[in-house]
């Protein structure tokens, strides 16, 4: 997984197609999303840090904007 933006991880996760699910573990929160089954992104939050990762081939799950 690479880093992304945070608008790309929020169109993904916003995209009615995508599943995503939670998990919190003390400090660390971790925002995973599916496509069908497949992982394609995930945000994890530990205390005040934030990174957003996507699978190399992220963009083509993107939604197409006009």
């Amino acid at each position: 997984m690479k880093l992304i933006m945070r608008s790309e991880f929020d169109d993904l996760r916003l995209n009615p197609e995508h599943a995503y699910d939670t998990d919190r573990n003390g400090d660390k929160q971790v925002v995973r999303i599916y496509c069908q089954d497949k992982l394609i992104a995930k945000k994890v939050t530990h205390k005040k840090s934030i990174r957003y990762f996507g699978v190399k081939e992220y963009k083509q799950y993107l939604t197409q904007t006009e």
